[in-house]
């Protein structure tokens, strides 16, 4: 159940074109800047999430080839989970680092960059 396609679409256009609210120029300036550290975020996030899963998946193979302790106790699955945890980890500290340093940099000069 729903609205189609079609009218959901007719009651949106319909909505947009007679709001009362008007943005201004300099709130489209801050939604902008928002959407910029949101992409320069996820930008620095994929880097991040790449080198780590290399740094962290050449020790992880190595380890279950040398050292008897992880060859009898690391399967595919573990080895898989250590190395996306790093990844998926330093991805998010990464984006919210960013994202923090671009809000905090667009708030203290007051112009977004």
């Amino acid at each position: 159940m729903g609205f189609p396609s079609e009218v959901r679409d007719i009651f949106a256009s319909r909505r947009s074109k007679n709001s009362p609210l008007i943005a201004s120029p300099a709130e489209d300036l801050k939604a902008k800047a928002a959407n910029d550290c949101v992409q320069e975020g996820v930008r620095a996030g994929l880097k991040a999430a790449a080198v780590m899963c290399v740094v962290t998946a050449v020790p992880t193979l190595v380890a279950v080839r040398k050292i008897p302790w992880a060859k009898a106790n690391l399967n595919y699955t573990g080895q898989a989970l250590i190395i996306s945890a790093v990844s998926i980890a330093s991805y998010f500290i990464t984006v919210d680092k960013t994202i923090l340093e671009c809000a905090r940099r667009n708030a203290q000069y007051g112009k977004p960059t």
